[in-house]
């Protein structure tokens, strides 16, 4: 079957897809998109999340024919999706965290090409800059799927608890940091986006 969706918002087409084939194997293999990683394959590690219209999802959960016509964004585009979101919302989101980034919005935003096919030499989302600030990046074979639900936390709700950091995560497991660094980096991104907010 053929697939058509947009990946970092840009529309994409996907020839020839086996009905039991994932969306995290379309994102890879056959789009060239490496950063959400293969890991247990079955929902339970969280190093494939990806937003499906908005909300995160594991990537090795979702059949590629469920995406037809959706929205999906991976960690290569957070950067620009975070900027798409900043001119939608000036100063980090809605002050309720109700709002978020509308799917018509989501629908309209379009990535700015990079040097790279998968982002590299390009700007860092807010979020993506604080866990290297915080040094919550080790192996980093979690991290893709950890920026990914962090910067949809903060997207919701700019001030997040530390109670609502660990819920959000939840589904994010990660073999070498214990958590405090990263923890940390969604910290400091929240304050930096709460001063952005305030200036």
């Amino acid at each position: 079957m053929r697939v058509n969706f947009t990946v970092n918002g840009r529309q994409q087409e996907a020839d020839d897809v086996w009905e039991g084939e994932s969306l995290l194997y379309v994102l890879r293999e056959r789009m060239g998109l490496p950063g959400s990683k293969n890991a247990c394959e079955q929902g339970e590690c969280g190093s494939c999340t990806v937003r499906l219209d908005g909300v995160p999802v594991c990537a090795c959960l979702v059949a590629a024919g469920q995406v037809e016509g959706r929205e999906v964004v991976t960690v290569e585009g957070l950067a620009d999706y975070a900027r798409h979101r900043e001119d939608a919302h000036p100063g980090g989101g809605c002050a309720s965290g109700a709002c978020g980034t509308s799917l018509d919005s989501a629908k309209r935003w379009q990535a700015r090409p990079t040097d790279g096919r998968t982002g590299e030499a390009g700007e860092l989302a807010p979020i993506q800059q604080a866990f290297i600030d915080a040094g919550a990046v080790q192996c980093g074979f979690c991290t893709p799927g950890l920026l990914v639900a962090a910067d949809e936390l903060l997207e919701n709700s700019p001030s997040p608890s530390d109670q609502d950091i660990r819920e959000a995560l939840s589904g994010n497991l990660c073999r070498c940091t214990g958590y405090e660094k990263i923890l940390d980096a969604v910290r400091l991104a929240a304050a930096r986006q709460g001063e952005a907010a305030r200036s």
